[in-house]
């Protein structure tokens, strides 16, 4: 397994094909478009299969074609998934309400291709997700990780992973989520 040779690039209408090849591919997180914790219409949760996928893949689309960020691809072809962007484009993660100059970003989930899993894309994917939002003006970036043993969320992360990148724990959100945080 290669994963010496990954290179990060943030989405962006030229790159909007690799993202539907790596969502639509095998496992990929087509059903949701990561879309969970943005706004969405409102007749969106209405919708259901295919008619709600479409929409949810529309909808993103709309953002990347706006120029809105919405995170990265991990390249070999591509194979992973990091999403972070600034945190008003989100709905509420359930972080503090501090943020009145925009400048705290989220890391709000992750998708790593199965062949690519436990040889530390997660930490190279937070690594890279936090020098991104570095670069573009983040003060903090923010995550929302969840214990070993939890039985969802998963998709945002794992806390050792981001205890190891240096966050901290600043609260929880709901019964499952940690609010961990780094100061940039």
């Amino acid at each position: 397994m290669v994963t010496h040779n990954v290179e990060f690039h943030a989405v962006a209408a030229d790159r909007w094909d690799d993202l539907v090849h790596l969502f639509e591919g095998r496992g990929g997180p087509h059903y949701c478009w990561c879309m969970a914790w943005r706004p969405q219409p409102a007749g969106t949760k209405r919708l259901r299969g295919k008619a709600r996928n479409a929409a949810l893949k529309a909808q993103l689309h709309d953002r990347v074609a706006a120029g809105t960020p919405i995170g990265l691809l991990a390249y070999v072809d591509p194979v992973a998934w990091c999403s972070v962007a600034p945190r008003a484009t989100y709905r509420s993660l359930g972080g503090p309400d501090d943020d009145p100059a925009g400048t705290v970003w989220s890391i709000a989930c992750f998708f790593v291709k199965r062949e690519f899993r436990g040889h530390g894309m997660t930490g190279r994917l937070i690594a890279e997700a936090v020098r991104h939002a570095r670069d573009r003006g983040a003060t903090a970036v923010e995550a929302y990780p969840v214990d070993p043993d939890s039985p969802s969320y998963r998709f945002m992360g794992i806390v050792g992973a981001f205890e190891e990148a240096g966050f901290k724990k600043v609260g929880t959100a709901g019964s499952r989520r940690h609010v961990m945080r780094l100061a940039l």
